[in-house]
């Protein structure tokens, strides 16, 4: 944990530490922890706090046409520094393909999420007619639970002119999204985000278009790979998921987190460094800077802004 000046709260996260400075401004250090299941692993990966940090800063520098964004500097590779907001307690996920927990819900038997009808005779990762928005509430320690439209506008968690607001920013945030990711051959499956607001206006924050937040397929050879039933080549940390289910871990109860060697680690970060120079077109620089010199370097850049 850091000291900075004129902090007046901090938060640990996750995966990140927030620091409240003057009650105007947080600073964000992405750290190299790594969750699932809502879960944190017990070892951190190598350079995974850099790789959302800058994947994110690009992302919101690429979409703020679109709406107002909390970034306002990224002094550090791991850090942030932007406008604190107040948040809707709900986190807007958007699905373009029968995926993830769209597909395990689907699979199931139910044809129904977060009040989201469901066709019949999908096959896993196909695309949806058109992109659906399955929300969730917004918790800071366990689960987050589904919930759907109606429920949050009946139960007062955001009025409806404000949540179909934040709808239609969903939608256009996705199709941007999907375009940016067309042009580096791969395709934004699903993704979420998060929003907030100063007085009447809108914006949106924390990160966005990350492997944490996102799942990307690759383009080619997705239509062929679905015509055979093969599973689809895909960049995200669903893989993360995968390897802990396949090792007897869902979060639940009881249930031990597996060991987790030097090679899965190692073949970790590697994905994650895979997904930022496939999605941003760059090559990855790996950057450390020391903890001693951290909170000066964000002092710094609090104080030019």
């Amino acid at each position: 944990m850091l000291t900075l000046q004129h902090q007046t709260n901090f938060y640990k996260g996750k995966v990140r530490d927030v620091y409240t400075i003057n009650d105007q401004y947080l600073a964000m250090i992405v750290s190299d922890r790594i969750s699932a299941f809502d879960v944190v692993l017990p070892r951190p990966i190598p350079y995974k706090g850099q790789v959302l940090n800058q994947i994110a800063a690009g992302a919101l520098k690429a979409t703020e046409d679109i709406l107002p964004n909390w970034l306002k500097a990224t002094p550090l590779p791991n850090a942030s520094i932007g406008l604190k907001c107040e948040t809707f307690p709900v986190e807007m996920v958007v699905r373009g393909n029968l995926t993830g927990h769209a597909w395990r819900t689907y699979k199931s038997g139910l044809r129904s999420l977060c009040g989201v009808s469901l066709a019949e005779g999908l096959k896993e990762n196909d695309f949806f007619e058109s992109p659906i928005i399955t929300p969730t509430t917004k918790a800071h320690e366990g689960h987050d639970e589904d919930i759907s439209r109606e429920e949050i506008i009946s139960s007062g968690l955001v009025a409806k002119e404000q949540y179909e607001q934040l709808e239609r920013y969903t939608l256009a945030l996705f199709e941007r999204g999907k375009k940016m990711a067309a042009e580096r051959g791969l395709i934004l499956v699903d993704t979420k985000y998060e929003f907030g607001f100063i007085g009447d206006t809108i914006y949106l924050i924390d990160e966005i278009h990350t492997p944490d937040s996102s799942r990307y397929f690759y383009a080619d050879g997705f239509e062929e790979r679905q015509a055979k039933g093969e599973a689809q080549k895909q960049l995200s940390k669903e893989f993360v998921r995968e390897w802990l289910m396949e090792n007897g871990f869902q979060g639940k109860e009881g249930q031990q987190v597996p060991t987790m060697t030097d090679e899965v680690v190692n073949a970790i970060s590697a994905r994650y460094i895979e997904l930022y120079e496939q999605v941003t077109g760059k090559t990855f620089e790996k950057q450390t800077v020391a903890e001693a010199d951290m909170a000066a370097i964000l002092d710094q850049a609090i104080a030019a802004l």
